[in-house]
C-alpha cells in the first residue's frame, strides 16, 4: 500500500467515485469535514493512514461484534481463500451455515443468501407479494431496508443523514405501493391495515430500528404487529440486518419472543464479510427458484468466504457468557453518561438496548422518526469531531448507532466516558 495521505486519497477519490465514497454516511456530509481514510484495524481499534488510532464504535456499522481480525475469523478466510475464492457451484458451508441458522431462529425453516441487506429485502418482498398475490406494502417512518426502489420513502439511515426525503429514478407507481406508519403507533397500523384491506402483501420493519439511531420499541408493540398481520392474513418481514445475532443469538425474535413469516439477515452472519439472506416458513421459502416460481439468482450467492467467516463467527457466538458481555460492557459506557447528564442537566438522550446504543442532542423521548429528527445535528457534528480528535471514532451521523464489541476492553470503556465526560462539559 502506497504512503498516500487521507487528503490526497480523497482529491483522488472525488475525481473516481461520486462524493469520493461508495456509502454515502463515510462522506462525513451531515458533520462536516473531510473522511479519514483507514489503513488497518485490530481488536477494537482502527488505524489511518496519516497514522492515528482511533477507539472503534462503527465497527463496519455492526458486523464486527468481536472486533476487528477477529485470529479465527481471519484464519477461516485463509484457510478458504488457499482453495478457492468463488465457484459458481454449491459448497458444503452453506448448507452448514443455513443449518445454524435455521437452528438459531426458530420461525426460519429454510433460507436463501444473498450478497447483502439490500438484497435480502428486495427478494424477501418480491416473496411475500408472490405468495399473498397483493402489492402494496407497509413500512415504518426510519426505517432503513436498502436502497430498493420501494424503500426509499421517509426512510432512515443515509437519507435522512444527507436530508433527502426519497431518491430521483424512483417511479411514483413504486412509491405508491409503499405505505408508511410511524414506529411505536399499533393503532397507526391498525388504520392502514385497515384502509387498504386485502391489498397488503407484508408489514416489514426494524424491530429495533438502527437506522434513524437506536429506537427501542414500546413494551408489547411487536406483539401487537404480529397479532395484527395475522389478523388481516398479511406476512410480517422483521429486517434483522442489524439486530440478528447481536441481540441475541437468535436476535430480536428471540429477545423480544415474537416470530416472523419472513427474516432478513446480513452484518454479523458473514463475519464481516459481504452477505446477507432471507428465510422463513417452509410453505413460502419453497416459492423461491429452483423450488418454485419465485426468481432471484446471484452467481456470488453463498459465497465460500463469507459461508466460512460466517460459520465461525456464529460458533465464537455461541460461547457463553458471550451477549452478557457485551451487554454489561454497553451498560458501563451508559451508566457513566447517564450519571453526568443527570448532574449536569445536558440536553440529551441516550437510547440503548442490548450492545447498541445512540446519543441523542435533544431533551425531546425519542420513540419514532419524527422525534428522531428533533434531535440537533449540528451539536452532534460538534460532537463528533471533538471525539474523533481525540481517538475516539463515533458514527458521522446523529441517525446512527454506536456499536459494542467483545474487543472493547475496560480501558477502551474507561477512556470513552472520560473523553465524553470533557467534550459535552466544553459543548454544553
Amino acid at each position: 500500500m502506497s504512503n498516500q495521505t487521507s487528503h490526497a486519497l480523497l482529491k483522488r477519490a472525488r475525481q473516481l467515485l461520486p462524493g469520493g465514497v461508495n456509502s454515502p454516511v463515510r462522506s462525513f456530509a451531515s458533520v462536516g469535514g473531510d473522511p479519514f481514510f483507514v489503513a488497518r484495524a485490530e481488536g477494537s481499534k482502527i488505524y489511518d493512514v496519516d497514522g492515528r488510532e482511533y477507539i472503534d464504535y462503527v465497527c463496519s456499522y455492526g458486523p464486527l461484534i468481536l472486533g476487528h481480525a477477529h485470529p479465527a475469523i481471519v484464519r477461516a478466510i485463509q484457510e478458504q481463500a488457499e482453495r478457492g475464492t468463488s465457484y459458481g457451484a454449491p459448497t458444503e458451508w452453506e448448507v452448514e451455515l443455513a443449518d445454524e441458522i435455521v437452528a438459531a431462529i426458530p420461525s426460519v425453516d429454510m433460507v436463501r443468501f444473498v450478497n447483502s441487506g439490500t438484497e435480502a429485502t428486495m427478494s424477501a418482498v418480491r416473496l411475500a407479494r408472490a405468495f399473498t398475490g397483493r402489492k402494496r406494502i407497509i413500512k415504518c417512518e426510519g426505517c432503513y431496508h436498502g436502497h430498493g426502489d420501494g424503500f426509499l420513502s421517509q426512510a432512515g439511515s443515509g437519507l435522512t443523514t444527507l436530508g433527502i426525503a426519497s431518491s430521483p429514478g424512483v417511479p411514483d407507481e413504486f412509491a405508491g405501493l409503499t405505505i408508511n406508519v410511524p414506529f411505536n403507533n399499533a393503532q397507526a397500523l391498525k388504520a392502514a391495515l385497515e384502509e387498504y384491506e386485502n391489498d397488503v402483501a407484508a408489514v416489514i420493519l426494524e424491530p429495533v430500528p438502527a437506522n434513524m439511531g437506536v429506537v427501542v420499541p414500546y413494551d408489547g408493540y411487536l406483539h401487537e404487529v404480529r397479532q395484527m398481520t395475522r389478523d388481516h392474513d398479511v406476512l410480517l418481514i422483521f429486517d434483522e440486518v442489524i439486530t440478528g445475532f447481536r441481540l441475541a443469538y437468535g436476535g430480536a425474535q428471540e429477545y423480544f419472543g415474537v416470530d416472523a413469516d419472513l427474516t432478513c439477515l446480513g452484518k454479523i452472519i458473514g463475519g464481516g464479510l459481504p452477505v446477507g439472506a432471507y428465510g422463513g416458513r417452509r410453505d413460502i421459502m419453497q416459492l423461491v427458484a429452483p423450488s418454485g416460481p419465485v426468481y432471484q439468482a446471484g452467481t456470488l450467492s453463498g459465497n465460500p468466504l463469507a459461508m466460512r467467516a460466517g460459520l465461525e463467527m456464529l460458533n465464537q457466538l455461541k460461547r457463553p457468557g458471550i451477549y452478557q458481555q457485551l451487554e454489561e460492557t454497553a451498560r458501563q459506557l451508559v451508566d457513566e453518561l447517564q450519571k453526568s447528564i443527570r448532574r449536569h442537566g445536558w440536553p440529551l438522550r441516550i437510547n440503548h438496548i442490548g450492545s447498541m446504543l445512540t446519543v441523542f442532542f435533544t431533551l425531546s423521548l425519542v420513540v419514532d422518526y419524527s422525534t428522531a429528527k428533533r434531535a440537533d445535528t449540528e451539536r452532534y457534528a460538534r460532537y463528533f469531531h471533538h471525539m474523533l480528535d481525540h481517538g475516539i471514532f463515533l458514527a458521522p451521523s446523529q441517525f446512527e448507532a454506536m456499536f459494542i464489541s467483545t474487543a472493547h476492553s475496560p480501558a477502551d470503556i474507561e477512556k470513552t466516558a472520560k473523553t465524553q465526560l470533557a467534550v459535552l462539559r466544553m459543548m454544553l
